[in-house]
């Protein structure tokens, strides 16, 4: 899908996200494609930015995860291109502005460390860096079954 049709979907995710959860706070809505991560921010109805980073689940898994469970190093490099391609986003993002997504597999990551399921779930900083930790530790051998992993499938590789 080229960059603009996934704006226009991303444009069309905040407004309804908006609708849904509405308050005049500063919003990042976050939805992670195949191969495309749409970013749009804005404290309105309708997103003041949108920007289609180039990374997705599938691209980040084609060029990165080659094992299963991928390497450390495997890791380490797919976090260190996401985060050059975040930073092209940084500047739209105000500075206390909310991240939201409607994507079901980030709800399936963010209750892995125990985030209580309900129709919203707000997902704190070390909750994501409690799921990090245990995807590095199943990258070193540990049994991803151990920590109730959900199962691993081409695109993702195991917590």
């Amino acid at each position: 899908m080229p960059p603009t049709h996934f704006e226009t979907l991303i444009t069309t995710q905040f407004q309804a996200a908006r609708a849904r959860l509405a308050d005049d706070s500063p919003w990042v809505l976050l939805h992670i494609g195949t191969e495309f991560t749409g970013v749009a921010v804005g404290r309105g109805a309708a997103p003041e930015a949108v920007m289609a980073l180039t990374m997705g689940a599938q691209i980040t898994a084609r060029e990165h995860f080659k094992h299963n469970p991928p390497s450390p190093l495997a890791l380490e490099n797919a976090i260190v291109t996401v985060e050059d391609e975040v930073t092209r986003a940084h500047p739209l993002v105000p500075a206390g502005a909310r991240l939201v997504t409607t994507d079901a597999a980030i709800r399936e990551i963010a209750v892995l460390p125990g985030i209580a399921t309900g129709e919203v779930l707000r997902l704190p900083l070390d909750a994501v860096e409690r799921s990090f930790e245990r995807l590095a530790q199943v990258s070193l051998g540990q049994p991803a079954s151990r920590d109730g992993c959900p199962p691993t499938t081409p695109s993702r590789p195991r917590c």
